[in-house]
């Protein structure tokens, strides 16, 4: 599949790069990047798949997150996607922040006009990680995923939702039970319909209840988020994490807000635990 180089920087010894291409699953150009840490000059390396959250894109994670050089020590290639496909939203939502462009809650779109192109989970799970294994020094037996806000809930419903795909998950401030938040109801509702149960299938809080592994699981969350109360719901999933059995380490921090001052604060941690899952640590 052709693949486009937009740009290429190094850094702390490996290749960072910002990459375009014709996506089937969206029917779209969609943007991504990646860090080639330097081990990947002479062999395969596990990949770790970072979800960014509502109006990032595939840059502010790789701008802002300072995850290079703890990638680099480890010999770790990370991958980020863009947060939707871009200039086909229709005009109405053009200036909707969290609907639409830069907000594909990484779910199928089953709704028109959207189920045309929102087919973020597809994307995520199959496409990119196909694209990445065929073009890159990827190990494809070794991959793990993590996210924030948005993207910490992409991160948990996609390791969920595809068992043996993953080997640990992680995230930063997730919308944990967006089934219960403004965000993923208008989200939900947006793309999906009305139909709770398909709503349901794209909830981690209902996911992990009939989860088929038991999977590495790490949340950091500030205690002063804005969004903590009336979007985030930690206490939701930590309830069902409890009745299913599920491990879960939900770390809670005073002081830190939603932004990636906090990100960056504990991204040591989460490349350790990734790092530790696939055998590099």
């Amino acid at each position: 599949m052709a693949l486009t180089l937009r740009s290429q920087h190094g850094c702390f010894g490996g290749k960072m790069g910002f990459y375009s291409h014709r996506s089937k699953e969206t029917a779209t150009e969609m943007n991504f990047s990646v860090f080639l840490p330097p081990q990947a000059e002479k062999a395969a390396v596990p990949t770790l798949t970072y979800l960014a959250g509502l109006t990032c894109t595939e840059e502010t994670f790789m701008i802002k997150a300072g995850a290079q050089r703890l990638a680099a020590d480890y010999g770790l290639m990370l991958v980020c996607p863009d947060t939707s496909p871009r200039d086909v939203a229709p005009a109405e939502q053009d200036g909707d922040w969290d609907f639409g462009s830069g907000a594909g809650f990484y779910v199928d779109a089953t709704v028109a006009p959207w189920s045309q192109h929102f087919r973020m989970y597809s994307y995520v799970t199959r496409e990119l990680p196909d694209l990445i294994a065929a073009e890159f020094p990827a190990d494809p037996d070794r991959q793990s995923i993590f996210g924030h806000s948005m993207g910490g809930h992409g991160a948990l419903i996609s390791a969920l939702k595809t068992p043996g795909r993953y080997r640990s998950v992680s995230a930063f401030a997730p919308i944990s039970a967006p089934m219960h938040c403004p965000w993923g109801d208008k989200a939900f509702s947006g793309y999906l319909g009305d139909d709770r149960a398909a709503w349901a299938d794209y909830d981690a809080s209902e996911l992990v209840k009939r989860a088929e592994e038991r999977l590495p699981l790490l949340i950091d969350q500030g205690s002063d988020d804005q969004f903590l109360e009336a979007q985030l719901k930690p206490e939701i999933f930590e309830a069902a994490c409890a009745e299913a059995g599920h491990p879960l380490e939900l770390r809670r921090h005073p002081g830190y807000d939603h932004g990636y001052y906090f990100i960056s604060t504990f991204m040591a941690d989460h490349l350790a635990h990734h790092a530790n899952a696939l055998g590099l640590a």
